[in-house]
């Protein structure tokens, strides 16, 4: 019980952090924004943000890793007999859950677009945020080569990872275009995975 009360109250201030971090590069600018300013707005010490995040940078790319392993570790233990498509699909399905439930923006369709214009116009930031979108997606290709031997092969992997997640973040920017509310949002990024995945699928 104690172990769950003191990671729970981690968490939340993990949360609280970045949320925090988040604003003030929306309102002050990513560059001009320093840690110690995060901190007092978060009322922390600033070990306590270096305790929870190695850079500012790393604010913006809280949990990517390991909802990256989560992702790898479905696709690792495909099921016996369990197509392409519906292994995508089981993929998705629970990266979007765990996003939504431990996304520090997920929650918020003004910090999301925040956090979203960020990462699109801060130079460094979308640097950061295409290498990691590309070697997941490498990883991503390497596994399902590996549980798909007989059907897939580096190339074919390659396309199919890239064709669905292009169709994805491809969705989800033209949604925040439009300004779509955000139950309307999660649907449009569903509408580019599914019809990602239509051309998987056997007639």
């Amino acid at each position: 019980m104690d172990e769950s009360r003191r990671e729970r109250k981690k968490r939340q201030t993990r949360r609280l952090i970045a949320e925090t971090a988040i604003r003030l590069f929306g309102e002050r600018g990513y560059e001009q924004t320093t840690v110690a300013e995060i901190a007092a707005a978060a009322d922390v010490a600033t070990k306590t943000f270096f305790n929870h995040f190695p850079s500012k940078e790393d604010v913006l790319f809280t949990g990517t890793r390991e909802r990256n392993a989560v992702l790898l570790a479905v696709i690792a233990g495909r099921r016996p007999g369990e197509s392409l498509p519906d292994l995508l699909t089981r993929m998705y399905e629970k990266l979007l859950a765990d996003y939504r439930a431990e996304g520090v923006e997920a929650e918020d369709p003004e910090l999301m677009k925040t956090y979203t214009r960020l990462v699109m116009t801060v130079p460094a930031l979308r640097a950061k945020a295409l290498y990691m979108s590309f070697e997941l997606q490498k990883e991503i290709a390497e596994t399902l080569v590996k549980v798909y031997p007989d059907e897939l092969d580096p190339v074919g992997a390659a396309a199919v990872v890239g064709s669905v997640i292009g169709a994805v973040q491809g969705a989800a920017l033209a949604s925040m275009d439009l300004g779509e509310p955000e139950e309307r949002f999660w649907a449009s990024m569903r509408r580019g995975f599914d019809l990602a995945l239509r051309s998987l699928r056997t007639p």
